[in-house]
């Protein structure tokens, strides 16, 4: 099935709420398309085969809980799906921590607003930081949630770094 992509600013019924707003006032914006799909097959493996697009152009937003003398920080991490994001070293050094791992699901959600398996960059909260991945940089145009499992975003990758606290680095290896 191909993606019928509009741009974002045109249907802000198809991204979660916090998405919409951050939309309204990002210089970028104009950049962002967005499609439907069924939700059934927002998780990546699922939506590349269904949707004809390939792994590598498909970024994920990984949602980190970084903990230091009983604070608990927040980051978003994008990475492609060829790729992991390297947590435990990269991620928790950048965010100087003494330990890092994916955050819970149910506070993933909580704390963003978005539906799991949706979650995206665009609309997390303003503290959070925005590790983006030189990969997902260099592939050009990416597809990553929408804030909803019913919709995928297309935007160039680097725009992603341009986000409030947005910023690139190597956090990547191959998957497999």
């Amino acid at each position: 099935m191909p993606l019928d992509l509009v741009p974002a600013l045109d249907r802000l019924d198809l991204v979660a709420p916090p998405v919409a707003a951050a939309l309204r006032g990002w210089s970028r914006a104009g950049d962002v398309l967005v499609a439907p799909i069924d939700p059934g097959l927002a998780d990546t493996a699922a939506f590349c085969a269904a949707y004809d697009v390939g792994l590598d152009v498909s970024a994920n937003c990984v949602v980190v809980a970084a903990k230091r003398g009983g604070e608990v920080r927040h980051a978003a991490c994008m990475v492609l799906a060829t790729t992991r994001a390297d947590v435990n070293g990269v991620v928790r050094r950048h965010l100087e921590a003494r330990k890092a791992s994916f955050a819970a699901m149910d506070d993933a959600v909580r704390l963003t607003g978005m539906e799991y398996g949706g979650i995206t960059p665009i609309g997390l909260p303003a503290d959070w930081p925005v590790l983006v991945d030189a990969a997902v940089v260099a592939a050009g145009r990416v597809i990553v949630g929408s804030g909803i499992r019913g919709s995928k975003l297309e935007l160039p990758g680097e725009a992603l770094a341009e986000l409030p606290l947005g910023e690139v680095l190597e956090l990547s290896s191959p998957t497999g």
